[in-house]
């Protein structure tokens, strides 16, 4: 898929599910509201619709096509059931199986089934408990403060996304692995190709796509190698220093697994919640009612209005699974070898589950929404951390700078990545 979406002004109207075409590039360029209206349509099937695969720039073998689950209790039964539904066999994030020389830089635990799955999660896990995290408040709270006194110095009209709303998790991420400040931009530029990389701003329509991802995986890997070399002959306290050095139950991480986990730490941690934080300034400015009841009572509301962000900006869009035997989910039959797409950012606006599923609203409850992935083995590690930043964030912002308010984003070209790349905000 490396075609560019044509002019907004020339695409037809989508009115009916043979109108959708999940892999034209166009369909991910359109609105928010024609995307939801599509998906809506998607979801009153009676089955899940079969989309043939995508032609893929990277190599690999593209096989006859997959299911797109859009119903949120098609998600949570596929997340129940790894066995059935796996994410080892040819990767999670992809849609044809991702080529081999892949692995080395990405093969990381979110494109791995248990027993290895498993292991590297018991591993590195410890550092992600709340026990854990909320020995970083601290930190968080620290950064978040510095971010908007950079803020209110520069003044408005600046850029939201890469002054404030990236700077956080890039930050924290940073300093939990021990990666100094002056590589914070170069992790930043990495990772923005790993998950960029069909969009022309991060890798030019001219350039190798695949030769791009796979430099700046490697790239990014090598940092962390480097680091790990030095913590091992000299621990700090950081987490690089507890992943070289930790011995649970006989195990230890190796240098390619280190590396892939330190990838996807930064790209899942820094931008899924730097796209919460974006997504989540915009609700609050085209919702300014939202915005008074959370003023009114932050710290007593804050819990409900972080889980109403996350459902809303779901940053991922989906999550790939391969079936691994004939299965019956829900009244339909998956036959071994087919693949299934998680499409949690519809299943996050399921009229079946959300009563008025597109209104933001801060007080909703229940929630349960699978922004941080479905239940199982893959939800995600750092939920934890990533709800304890975009409160700080907020928490900051509403409180010295209440009047905030985001211009139009400027969207990430991505069929995975619910993403914002760019923002004005204006106070």
């Amino acid at each position: 898929m490396t075609t560019q979406p044509t002019d907004p002004g020339k695409r037809t109207a989508i009115t009916s599910a043979a109108d959708i075409d999940l892999n034209d590039w166009d369909f991910w360029g359109r609105p928010d509201e024609e995307r939801e209206h599509a998906f809506r349509l998607l979801r009153d099937l009676d089955k899940p619709a079969f989309f043939p695969e995508p032609e893929f720039s990277l190599g690999g073998i593209t096989g006859p096509g997959y299911h797109a689950l859009v119903r949120h209790a098609d998600i949570l039964e596929a997340s129940r059931n790894p066995e059935v539904f796996c994410s080892g066999d040819g990767g999670a994030t992809n849609i044809p199986d991702l080529p081999a020389e892949f692995a080395e830089y990405f093969g990381s635990m979110i494109n791995m089934d248990d027993p290895r799955h498993a292991r590297l999660r018991r591993i590195v896990s410890r550092a992600f408990t709340p026990k854990m995290i909320k020995q970083f408040e601290s930190d968080v709270d620290a950064a978040a403060s510095r971010i908007v006194d950079e803020l209110l110095e520069t003044g408005p009209g600046c850029d939201f996304v890469t002054e404030v709303a990236a700077r956080l998790p890039l930050k924290i991420i940073c300093d939990m692995m021990g990666i100094p400040e002056k590589d914070y931009r170069f992790v930043f530029d990495r990772s923005n190709i790993v998950l960029g990389a069909t969009d022309p701003e991060y890798v030019s329509e001219r350039a190798d796509i695949a030769h791009a991802l796979l430099t700046a995986g490697m790239e990014l890997q090598q940092l962390v190698q480097d680091l790990a070399a030095l913590r091992m002959e000299t621990p700090t306290d950081d987490l690089t220093s507890s992943l070289v050095n930790a011995n649970i139950d006989g195990e230890r991480l190796t240098a390619q697994e280190l590396g892939s986990f330190f990838i996807l730490l930064v790209v899942a941690g820094n931008e899924t919640t730097r796209n919460a934080i974006s997504h989540g300034m915009r609700l609050l400015t085209v919702n300014p009612e939202q915005r008074r009841l959370w003023l009114e009572d932050f710290e007593g509301r804050a819990p409900r209005a972080i889980e109403e962000i996350v459902r809303l900006a779901a940053p991922v869009n989906y999550m790939r699974r391969k079936v691994t035997r004939d299965h019956e989910m829900n009244g339909n039959l998956y036959r071994k070898g087919e693949k299934v797409l998680l499409y949690y950012w519809a299943a996050n606006r399921d009229e079946r589950v959300f009563d008025d599923p597109l209104r933001f609203d801060i007080r909703r409850d229940p929630n349960p929404h699978v922004g941080f992935g479905g239940p199982g083995p893959h939800f995600c590690l750092g939920a934890h951390l990533a709800r304890r930043e975009i409160t700080a964030m907020f928490r900051e912002l509403l409180r010295r700078v209440p009047q905030i308010e985001a211009g139009e984003p400027e969207r990430l070209l991505s069929s995975f990545i619910n993403g914002i790349k760019h923002m004005t905000c204006e106070f």
